[in-house]
């Protein structure tokens, strides 16, 4: 139980609605109240001691769970580092985590500077490295993302639902933007998103689409987002309050066979001007 949480007792248990817990099985037993701050922190404590039906059980509560936390405002860092572990383990018996398969949205980031910030902060580097590593995970994984990549100081998600992608990218760049202020280093990601049909091999992804998102994150500035054509077309509309895409061009990006129309995404809370794009031919 987690300290200072009043005990949930079983009149006021049943007084909760169902939306209330993260977890009801198929004989309407309700497990992981989620109704307040302090029951959140506890089911995420807990989650990995309830015996769930199957896998898609564990997947939904999971992600209700998540959303609960986002609802007050709840950071899950050991939670997200207790199920990527959880997924190392079976990546090494050979039962790895399920990615999506067919069209998908990719989203890239890398650090801006990152040699700059070796050198200025040396040791200290290291723990900044896992900082944004926690903000990418935890963002995408609360947006319903799929990790599947983490390398040095590039990252690498995929989304089912391209507007996920895009609320990951703005939730990351506002949280980056007020670090400074706060006497954290001044951080600057790069983001890269695109929507296609990458090839699914193992745990990982190949083919064309994938370049295509890293030539795009390559192109862009740090705290910038630059999207495809393709991405466009498939977040539709309307988009997000007070997001607009503002058209960049068409670039050959070095390596595809075909041009690449550009956005950039454009939000209140983030800097619209940029240099021009770091294409190299």
């Amino acid at each position: 139980m987690v300290r200072g949480m009043t005990q949930l007792g079983a009149a006021d248990r049943a007084r909760l609605p169902d939306s209330a817990f993260a977890y009801i099985d198929s004989r309407g037993r309700r497990r992981l109240p989620i109704h307040d701050a302090g029951h959140v922190r506890n089911a995420l404590a807990r989650f990995n001691q309830v015996a769930f039906e199957d896998d898609a059980a564990r997947d939904r509560a999971r992600k209700r769970l998540l959303n609960a936390a986002k609802k007050f405002k709840i950071v899950p860092v050991g939670f997200i580092n207790n199920q990527l572990q959880s997924e190392r383990e079976l990546a090494r018996r050979g039962d790895e985590p399920v990615l999506p398969s067919g069209f998908v949205t990719m989203l890239l980031t890398d650090i801006e500077g990152s040699t700059g910030l070796v050198h200025r902060l040396g040791d200290r580097y290291g723990e900044l490295l896992e900082r944004v590593r926690a903000l990418l995970r935890d963002t995408a994984i609360v947006s319903h993302g799929h990790v599947v990549e983490t390398r040095a100081d590039e990252f690498f998600a995929v989304f089912e639902q391209p507007v996920a992608a895009l609320s990951t990218a703005l939730t990351v760049q506002r949280e980056l933007r007020a670090w400074p202020s706060a006497g954290d280093e001044d951080v600057r990601v790069r983001v890269g998103i695109h929507s296609g049909y990458p090839r699914l091999a193992k745990a990982n992804y190949i083919g064309m689409a994938v370049h295509a998102a890293a030539r795009i994150c390559n192109a862009s500035h740090g705290g910038q987002i630059v999207v495809s054509g393709d991405f466009r077309t498939a977040v539709g509309a309307p988009l997000p309050s007070g997001v607009r895409l503002r058209k960049l061009g068409t670039y050959a990006l070095r390596g595809l066979p075909d041009d690449v129309e550009l956005y950039q995404v454009v939000a209140k809370g983030l800097p619209s001007r940029f240099p021009p794009l770091r294409i190299s031919l």
